[in-house]
C-alpha cells in the first residue's frame, strides 16, 4: 500500500497548519514599535517629572517621535498585506 492511498496520511495533509508567514512577519514588527513607544513615552514622563517647567516641549518632542515610530508598524502591516 503506498503512501498516497493511506487514510492517515491524507487527513494528516488537510489537518496540516497552512497559512502564511507574513502573519508571523507582522507579529514580529510589532514588537519593535511597542517596545520603541514604551521607551519612549516613559521617558518623557520621567523628563516631566524632572523638569515640570519643559513639559511643552518635552510633549511635543514625543508625538513627533510617536509619529515616527508608528511609522515603522503601518510599514510592517503594509508589507504583510503586500507579500501575502
Amino acid at each position: 500500500m503506498s503512501l498516497l492511498a493511506d487514510p492517515s496520511v491524507i487527513l494528516a495533509a488537510e489537518n496540516a497548519i497552512s497559512g502564511n508567514i507574513a502573519t508571523v512577519g507582522y507579529g514580529l514588527a510589532v514588537l519593535g514599535p511597542g517596545i520603541g513607544l514604551g521607551i519612549l513615552i516613559g521617558k518623557t514622563v520621567e523628563g516631566m517629572a524632572r523638569q515640570p517647567e519643559v513639559a511643552g516641549q518635552l510633549r511635543t518632542t514625543m508625538f513627533i517621535g510617536v509619529a515616527f515610530v508608528e511609522v515603522l508598524g503601518l510599514l510592517g502591516l503594509i508589507t504583510g498585506f503586500l507579500f501575502t
